[in-house]
């Protein structure tokens, strides 16, 4: 999915930028006594400060990893040597394993991650503006692309918010599949 700055889709209905898809994402894990863990790269802690901007927010998130440096991607979070060295740190399937090795490291039920190129200079071959997101849990993995303009700035706070509205979308989708299962299938 390629998206420019303010243009990928609102899932919660609700969110008013991060802070409110933090909110959001807040309320729904605690409605499931569900945990949160985050790995972020190009949003270095951003998305962490908004979810704990929120009050409230140490019921359900467990922590955070600022792995800004390409080998403490593969070294704290788990994400794969070979990997790393073949495609780089700004791939769809580093945010993944990101995503996964920060839920396995803290235990939590969901994991989010962040990866990409903020700017001002290209990084892995990728050019400033793209990005990979990742959510990690217990149905599962799912990563998204995004092509983001604007400044550094800009993008790293799109990035932000959009992960969190990916894991809303997660959050409202297991929540679905829940409840079909428990009203006996379709």
């Amino acid at each position: 999915m390629t998206y420019g700055v303010g243009d990928a889709p609102e899932t919660s209905g609700t969110a008013d930028g991060a802070a409110g898809a933090a909110g959001d994402v807040l309320r729904l894990l605690a409605e499931r006594d569900q945990t949160l863990a985050v790995a972020e790269s190009l949003t270095g802690g951003m998305v962490a400060a908004e979810i704990t901007a929120v009050p409230g927010a140490s019921r359900s998130f467990l922590g955070s990893v600022t792995a800004y440096a390409t080998e403490l991607k593969h070294r704290v979070l788990g994400v794969d040597a070979a990997l790393l060295a073949a495609e780089g740190a700004v791939n769809a399937q580093v945010a993944v394993e990101m995503a996964s090795g920060v839920r396995s490291l803290t235990g939590a039920s969901w994991g989010i991650a962040t990866t990409g190129v903020a700017g001002p200079d290209p990084q892995d071959g990728q050019p400033v503006g793209t990005v990979f997101i990742a959510v990690a849990g217990p149905a599962g993995r799912k990563s998204a692309r995004l092509r983001l303009n604007g400044s550094r700035a800009e993008i790293r706070r799109e990035s932000a918010r959009t992960v969190l509205e990916l894991l809303s979308s997660e959050l409202r989708e297991n929540l679905r599949g829940q409840d079909t299962e428990r009203n006996g299938g379709i």
